[in-house]
């Protein structure tokens, strides 16, 4: 069965670069969201396996997503990773690095690098 991947990004060209690598991959079905105010009710209606989260976005940044996925019952459990042009590509390891306990990728994420991270978290689901 595949993965469910939800990609909440307010770049519509990156949202459809990994999704379209993700699905290349044949493990995964990925829906993407352009605005941060709509992971919430997206990850309730797709129940994702795993959420990638911009983390710097207009309408509702990464960190609001993820305080309120952490609140919600029915949505805490689900894992998320963090992208962000915060840093280089350089200045993270392969497999992803942490801020503040969470998982991020910095942008723009290298194909081999985002299965990688993705399989790294959901390896023992």
């Amino acid at each position: 069965m595949k993965k469910r991947i939800l990609v909440v990004d307010d770049e519509p060209a990156l949202t459809r670069m990994v999704k379209l690598v993700l699905e290349k991959s044949g493990n995964y079905e990925v829906r993407t969201e352009n605005q941060g105010t709509m992971a919430i009710p997206a990850a309730r209606e797709f129940k994702p396996d795993l959420i990638f989260l911009d983390v710097m976005m207009p309408d509702m940044g990464g960190d609001e997503v993820s305080a309120q996925l952490k609140e919600d019952a029915e949505l805490a459990k689900i894992p998320f990773i963090f992208m962000t042009a915060i840093v280089t590509p350089d200045e993270v390891e392969e497999t992803g690095s942490n801020i503040g306990g969470n998982l991020f990728l910095a942008k723009p994420v290298k194909p081999d690098q985002l299965l990688a991270t993705i399989e790294s978290t959901l390896g023992g689901k």
